[in-house]
């Protein structure tokens, strides 16, 4: 992913107000981020611990979600797996993601969730540049490459149905 400045994050929101996108806390250390290893830019806010927000590259242009997360947490006993990056956390390490649609259609129907690594960090599992708790990646016998493209395809998908 190319390194993103604060206002283009801002204006690619697509499911929120401009007011709302003005307010959100933009991650502190975008300089620093590791971009190459990024395929998407994820990041909890920290003044609003319900909120998080993505921005990827999606069909030629940058696209801006901001989700909503229940405030309940998982039981520590159980695992659960990322549909993104299919890293396997124990349930407090994934987190049910919801969104309003970019275009509602006011049928009801307006909402997607998806179950996302609370982190954000499904890039960096995948590459092995972040290591998730014992028994977090499971062995695969596909290239790092080929398991970013799962991990992009994946994305598209979610963001295909937001938008």
């Amino acid at each position: 992913m190319k390194e993103l400045t604060d206002p283009e994050i801002r204006a690619s929101f697509v499911n929120c107000s401009k007011g709302e996108a003005s307010r959100l806390t933009t991650p502190r250390d975008l300089p620093e981020l590791p971009w190459e290893d990024l395929d998407f830019l994820g990041w909890r806010d920290p003044a609003a611990p319900q909120r998080s927000y993505i921005v990827a590259e999606h069909e030629g242009r940058l696209v801006g979600l901001a989700f909503r997360l229940p405030s309940q947490r998982g039981s520590l006993r159980h695992q659960s797996m990322c549909s993104i990056c299919l890293t396997t956390h124990p349930a407090s390490g994934v987190t049910l993601m919801t969104a309003r649609r970019a275009r509602q259609s006011g049928n009801g129907d307006d909402t997607v969730g998806e179950y996302v690594c609370s982190d954000l960090a499904c890039s960096l599992y995948v590459r092995g540049k972040k290591r998730a708790q014992p028994g977090g990646r499971m062995k695969e016998s596909l290239t790092v490459d080929e398991k970013v493209e799962r991990l992009r395809t994946k994305l598209a998908g979610f963001l295909n149905t937001l938008l």
